[in-house]
């Protein structure tokens, strides 16, 4: 049990990664599908009410995109999963979201959300579908069993509108703090969105992007966040290193 108590209307930085720091995605299937179980996961239908309209849809003939046979959730394009969540609000009753997404990355053994709760234990719902989801998923492409993640995930109550902010930025920047990639070249976060170079629709982005007079200037923050952290990062790892 987490320590933590969630709160509604709260922002909270959430943090897990690989057990035994081992690697969780290892290619754009699995990047793409845990995007998607964000997406689809964030709410209080089960999946034989899923699995009831994707069906439905299937059989409509009205979506070229499946004809070529039964998909799964993983599968679906952007534009069909705002769709099937439309068809969904109408298949379950008393439908309500758990969180609110602001900003996300995916690392190759590690992710990071920015979320606001909407409902009670909302974080906690919405975590546990998305990593059971993905645990089932991975093990049974990776032919492994047993546990994926740290069973405690890492979360930090952002009580500030400034350390909201940061945290976004942190986010967005993660993959170049990492060493991986400039930031916005990498295309599992929600960096892309913020930019405005893809029209992703998961994200709320106003709350971020209403502080900043353009989207030029949230860039710049960002970039000065990637280069204070990595300053930190790489200073910490020399000490590592002495010893």
């Amino acid at each position: 049990m987490r320590k933590m108590s969630f709160q509604n209307e709260n922002y909270y930085h959430i943090y897990n990664r690989g057990v035994d720091h081992r690697d969780i995605f290892g290619d754009a299937n699995d990047f793409g599908r845990f995007i998607r179980s964000m997406r689809i996961m964030n709410n209080n239908s089960n999946e034989g009410q899923r699995d009831y309209v994707l069906r439905k849809m299937f059989k409509s003939g009205k979506y070229p995109e499946l004809s070529s046979g039964y998909p799964e959730l993983s599968s679906l394009t952007s534009g069909l999963f705002n769709i099937f969540n439309q068809e969904l609000r109408l298949v379950v009753r008393n439908y309500y979201n758990f969180v609110e997404i602001i900003s996300y990355c995916l690392n190759k053994n590690h992710y990071h959300l920015l979320l606001k709760q909407l409902i009670d234990k909302g974080v906690e719902k919405f975590l546990h579908k998305i990593g059971t989801s993905y645990t089932n998923y991975f093990n049974l492409r990776s032919k492994r069993s047993g546990s994926l993640f740290e069973t405690t995930y890492k979360s930090a109550y952002l009580d500030t509108e400034g350390k909201i902010i940061r945290a976004s930025t942190y986010i967005n920047g993660n993959p170049e703090i990492h060493k991986i990639c400039r930031a916005e070249n990498w295309p599992w976060s929600s960096y892309l969105d913020y930019l405005g170079l893809r029209s992703g629709t998961m994200c709320n982005k106003e709350i971020i992007l209403s502080q900043f007079r353009s989207i030029e200037e949230y860039r710049k923050f960002v970039k000065m966040i990637i280069r204070d952290e990595k300053a930190i990062k790489d200073e910490l790892e020399k000490i590592d290193d002495k010893y």
